[in-house]
């Protein structure tokens, strides 16, 4: 399940390590180094190095002993119902008994595999499509392996391949890494080793994956956040995805070009709507005022600007992995995570005790809260995306095959988002299922399946058919 962010980039860091186990496939960022050291102006470490005091000290003169007491008795209280007295050190004592766990780059990753076997009933009625391009699946912000527990198996079915699920760092039962231990943390040196909690590891582990498999290439199905890590899989390497398969995907479109069909100053029904809502109205005016001022600040403090960006994300990241910041993140999670759960389903008969254990499981681990924190710095601290350009302005550069899928009720990322990133995207197909929130794969697991099924035969089905008759002539 995701947040509401529809803006999440790519977060890279330096001297990325290769891909282990023999594989064959070397990333663009294996000879990226680190650049200049971050090195403030005067006053500006003072203010760093008052904040690096507050969290050494945990939480800053103002709260001394008095926030510390109430850490600890946050400590002792139950967190989205579980005892926060009674974690374990090892997620891995957490799994079910069809968990598999492998170590990549010293994380090691919980994921889940299953091998398509396909019955009599699907061989009769030729519902198998035999594509042998294996399906690797991403899940959303918030969410595991767990959220793709009911579609593991139709979808195998479905295709006759090999569907694989993993849980990225910071969520589900994969490990929680002491960055300290790695020196990621630490500015002290030009080459450092790779952000677990980064973009750049998500991407890595999905290209390992599809070697784990030992495939070619694989069918990239990314839910929420996870659509992040698949397109940015794509663009890193897109000789290794065979198709991309966005399922409420938290990826903000940009407004399309108009057609032609559609004259210049036709607007969407969407943006209609909001030019009539007086708030909407105010905003826009307002936008319009500050991107005005704006233009004419940054023209006179062009010299500051990457010195106060880099003040801002360092001394926020700081106060992020304080005490202070820990304990919001508990607070936050213990108020909103059973109502994020709730929300995101448009049945609420379906949200029943197993699904709401499935998804709180996570937090009987310990070092959930601060991997947690190290992820949200991660995407803080984002230096590849300086030197990139944002991911809106790439999607037009996406040839593989593209479904997007939506529900008509999803209150986290609205349907008119995935319908706008569907016109950015040249030849995606875009599918509404109705009744439906922000988790198709879970709510209606069937119509998912056929939608995703129907998609794929027609357009990799066929290929695979042509190469096969090909190859007996």
């Amino acid at each position: 399940m995701s947040s509401g962010s529809l803006q999440l980039q790519n977060s890279i860091l330096p001297a990325t390590p290769g891909v282990t186990n023999g594989a064959h496939w070397k990333p663009k960022f294996l000879s990226l180094q680190c650049g200049r050291r971050w090195n403030p102006r005067p006053g500006a470490s003072k203010l760093v190095a008052f904040a690096s005091a507050s969290s050494a000290a945990g939480s800053g003169r103002e709260y001394s002993e008095e926030l510390l007491e109430r850490i600890k008795e946050k400590g002792k209280k139950k967190i989205a119902g579980i005892d926060q007295d009674e974690l374990v050190d090892d997620p891995e004592h957490l799994a079910d008994p069809d968990s598999c766990f492998c170590e990549f780059n010293g994380v090691k990753i919980h994921h889940k595999v299953y091998d398509a076997v396909v019955s009599q009933q699907h061989e009769s009625s030729n519902q198998s499509l035999n594509l042998n391009i294996p399906m690797i699946l991403l899940h959303g912000f918030g969410a595991s392996i767990f959220s793709w527990n009911r579609a593991l198996k139709p979808l195998a079915e479905a295709t006759g391949s090999r569907v694989l699920a993993f849980d990225r760092p910071a969520f589900g039962l994969t490990s929680r890494v002491d960055l300290s231990s790695l020196n990621v943390l630490s500015g002290g040196e030009d080459a450092r080793p790779l952000n677990p909690y980064s973009m750049a590891f998500s991407v890595l582990a999905t290209l390992y994956f599809i070697n784990f498999l030992a495939a070619d290439k694989a069918i990239l199905v990314g839910h929420s956040a996870g659509s992040l890590v698949a397109v940015n899989t794509y663009f890193e390497a897109p000789e290794r995805v065979a198709a991309l398969i966005l399922v409420a995907p938290a990826i903000f479109a940009p407004n399309p070009p108009p057609r032609e069909n559609q004259p210049k100053d036709e607007k969407s029904n969407f943006e209609k709507a909001g030019e009539n809502n007086l708030i909407s109205r105010l905003f826009t005016s307002l936008s319009r005022i500050a991107k005005y001022i704006g233009e004419v600040i940054i023209r006179m403090v062009t010299g500051m600007t990457k010195m106060l960006s880099s003040l801002y994300k360092k001394v926020l990241s700081t106060i992020l992995r304080s005490a202070l910041g820990i304990m919001l993140v508990r607070m936050l999670i213990d108020k909103f995570g059973i109502s994020a759960i709730k929300i995101a389903w448009h049945d609420q008969k379906q949200i029943t005790d197993h699904v709401l254990q499935g998804y709180t499981k996570p937090l009987r681990s310990k070092g959930w809260d601060r991997a947690l924190v190290e992820y949200t710095v991660a995407m803080l601290l984002d230096v590849e995306s300086e030197s990139k350009p944002p991911i809106g302005k790439r999607l037009h550069e996406i040839s593989c095959p593209v479904l997007i899928i939506t529900g008509d009720n999803d209150r986290i990322v609205p349907s008119w988002n995935a319908k706008r990133l569907s016109r950015v995207i040249p030849g995606s197909v875009l599918k509404v299922i109705k009744h439906c929130g922000h988790l198709p794969h879970e709510e209606k697991v069937e119509e998912f399946v056929s939608v995703v099924r129907n998609f794929l035969l027609k357009t990799l089905g066929s290929s695979e058919e042509q190469l096969f008759q090909q190859a007996l002539v």
